[in-house]
């Protein structure tokens, strides 16, 4: 918990170019790079609307806060296997630059037996808790890095059915609830349909909702939906499969949006266009998915001062996602 940082959006406003009338061309010549640097920055969208902008952090977020206010600043991260990125030493050089307080973790990948080797990913982030499958190996799996001691912290959502995958972890802090969830995915061939829409969400959210009777709750993660059109590059080619189903988009609606949870990125950024996963090699033409998400209760949803993508990380098919709380 802390204020005043050096942070990405920083590094990005430091690197603001300021050209003359007479280098016009270099500067054009700049945003032509930038672009094939920056895949991000196109808006890839096969069905634009007027006012549709692409995201870009460089650009929309806002100032940092001062140090006369205290904050959080929360991280979600679907690595797509945990070895990997720890190998890359990207967990390290990702908490330097972004000064993060909590990290939040999917899709780890590990075994019980191998959380021991994880503890202590992150010099200073002394409080780590893991959730593993155990219905099936190396599969699905939770974990959060916090230097923010949790009041409390609960494993799973109390229903022996749904807690067999490492799906959910709930960390309690002084003024809300935050739970790090990475909702099962329905399936090639939407095997899994039945049970996303019909089992695990209403179980999932009536969790929530029972939490939010004490304190007011952040849900972090990969919650495998992209809810709009505008969440997904190509909307009419894509009902049919998993993540963008009618069912899913309603279910996501039925169970979080009707129940007063918000959007935090969606709420701050409206007409942005920002996706957090992609598909093999389509990455570098900004053809994605928003999959992720910080939903936040409607109490608490005025003291959140930034939701954000990091594009620009790229060691897995997702890029972290992050929230800055105010406390």
């Amino acid at each position: 918990m802390v204020a005043n940082r050096t942070s990405f959006q920083e590094l990005y406003f430091s690197e603001v170019l300021f050209c003359t009338d007479g280098c016009l061309h270099s500067f054009w010549n700049q945003a032509k790079m930038a672009s094939r640097q920056e895949p991000w920055t196109k808006l890839a969208h096969s069905k634009k609307q007027p006012g549709w902008v692409a995201y870009n952090p460089r650009t929309m977020r806002p100032q940092p806060l001062g140090d006369d206010t205290k904050h959080m600043k929360i991280l979600s991260y679907n690595v797509n296997g945990v070895r990997n990125v720890v190998r890359s030493g990207q967990f390290s050089a990702l908490a330097q630059r972004e000064n993060f307080d909590v990290l939040c973790l999917q899709e780890t990948h590990l075994k019980e037996g191998d959380v021991k080797d994880f503890k202590n990913l992150i010099a200073g982030y002394d409080y780590s808790y893991w959730s593993c499958s155990v219905a099936r190996l190396d599969y699905s799996g939770t974990g959060v890095i916090s230097r923010v001691k949790p009041i409390s912290v609960q494993y799973g959502i109390g229903t022996s059915e749904h807690d067999q995958e490492g799906r959910v972890i709930t960390l309690e802090f002084d003024n809300f609830y935050l739970v790090n969830a990475y909702v099962p995915n329905s399936g090639r061939g939407l095997k899994r349909l039945l049970y996303r829409v019909d089992d695990w969400d209403p179980c999932f959210s009536e969790f929530v909702e029972k939490l939010e009777s004490f304190k007011p709750v952040i849900v972090a993660g990969d919650l495998n939906c992209a809810c709009q059109d505008m969440d997904i590059h190509n909307p009419p080619m894509k009902t049919d499969d998993a993540g963008f189903t009618e069912e899913e988009r309603q279910s996501f609606e039925i169970n979080f949006t009707m129940r007063g949870f918000v959007d935090t990125f969606r709420k701050q950024h409206p007409n942005a266009v920002g996706y957090t996963f992609w598909g093999e090699n389509q990455r570098r033409n900004n053809k994605g998915w928003r999959l992720d998400y910080f939903l936040a209760s409607g109490s608490i949803i005025d003291r959140v001062h930034d939701s954000y993508i990091l594009p620009d990380v790229t060691n897995s098919d997702h890029s972290p996602i992050g929230l800055v709380l105010k406390v």
